[in-house]
């Protein structure tokens, strides 16, 4: 259910949500910050929501 909530959010269908997130991380000018248990990472217009301990998605979607 969050995978399709993240690919609804993001817009992109038929995709592997985890790739395409992965790929953006990697990205040289993504901006990364750390607020209590979570990472954040901003890049092309898009926020990702990191767990810190077990490194899952748990969110993403398109910023304003």
């Amino acid at each position: 259910m969050r995978l399709t909530r993240i690919q609804k959010n993001l817009n992109i269908a038929n995709i592997d949500v985890v790739d395409y997130c992965k790929k953006k991380i990697l990205k040289k000018n993504a901006h990364f910050y750390k607020q209590g248990k979570n990472w954040y990472c901003k890049i092309d217009h898009i926020s990702i929501t990191i767990n810190s301990y077990s490194y899952t998605i748990i969110r993403a979607h398109k910023e304003n």
